[in-house]
């Protein structure tokens, strides 16, 4: 049996995705809010000083987030943290919109809704690939 013919097995290649995913999906969020600032304002009502201060976030954590993603073996405690800020974003970006803190239109009720289930998304991923690889 050749070496390429071997199967290998990498018990954070769930995470690892998910991780990825998840850093891909928050910079190029944190960008958009930060480039396109006035249309998102005009589609969505978020203020736009609001959307500079979130894309600033969004785009570092995203590029922290993929450098959790790159050792071999996966840091647990890093990616751990990156599932309680997932679940916090979700939980507050709901409660936000449930209180009247954001005002805005209704496709941007919409907007915070859907982003709040992906990244809610992505933390059970992640949570469910962290209990997988062991």
């Amino acid at each position: 049996m050749t070496a390429a013919a071997v199967p290998t097995t990498d018990p954070y290649r769930l995470v690892r995705l998910a991780l990825r995913l998840d850093a891909v999906v928050t910079a190029v969020n944190g960008l958009a809010y930060l480039a396109l600032a006035a249309p998102i304002n005009d589609l969505l009502g978020l203020p736009v000083g609001l959307q500079y201060g979130i894309g600033a976030f969004l785009t570092v954590y995203g590029v922290a987030v993929w450098l959790i993603a790159r050792p071999a073996l996966v840091n647990r405690a890093a990616t751990l943290a990156v599932v309680a800020l997932n679940v916090l974003w979700a939980v507050v970006s709901v409660a936000e919109l449930a209180i009247g803190g954001l005002e805005v239109t209704t496709l941007g009720a919409v907007w915070v809704l859907m982003q709040a289930a992906t990244v809610g998304g992505f933390a059970a991923l992640q949570w469910f690939g962290l209990r997988k690889a062991g």
